[in-house]
């Protein structure tokens, strides 16, 4: 069991995207895959991914190239086991450029709080380094507030 469990109110809906966020911004991809069930499928802008050994891969991948990687999730809709998210993460390459990637996310859950499955769009936008806002882990304060779109 993951909790919280399907179905979603606003209030475990939130819950449920903020450990999502707080377990991305650890950048373990053998600690994020165990919210995922045995065969989770996800769509990740052009890739397919099946299962948790591919997640633990894909994500490896991910955090190698994307530095200094820092996220925030924000709750967009719910209903029953599925949870609608718009986020923002900041990174950096290995020459030192800065991005901010903007994206949706379509969770569906298990009955048991794992997520099965995972669809996300997002787009990349150079920043420099001045630009940045999102800087490491939420603290426990900033729980809840709204991400600016621009």
């Amino acid at each position: 069991m993951r909790p919280p469990l399907p179905p979603f109110d606003e209030e475990s809906a939130k819950k449920k995207v903020q450990a999502a966020e707080d377990a991305w911004n650890t950048r373990d991809p053998e600690r994020v895959s165990l919210a995922y069930t045995e065969d989770s499928v996800w769509r990740n802008r052009d890739r397919w991914v099946t299962g948790r050994a591919q997640i633990v891969e894909f994500l490896k991948d991910k955090w190698e190239r994307e530095l200094d990687y820092a996220l925030r999730k924000e709750l967009w809709g719910f209903r029953g086991n599925r949870i609608g998210v718009r986020f923002q993460y900041e990174c950096r390459n290995a020459d030192g450029q800065w991005y901010r990637s903007y994206g949706n996310e379509l969770w569906e859950f298990s009955d048991e709080g794992l997520m099965r499955r995972r669809e996300a769009s997002i787009n990349d936008l150079k920043i420099t380094e001045s630009e940045r806002r999102i800087f490491g882990p939420r603290t426990p304060e900033e729980y809840g507030k709204s991400i600016p779109i621009q």
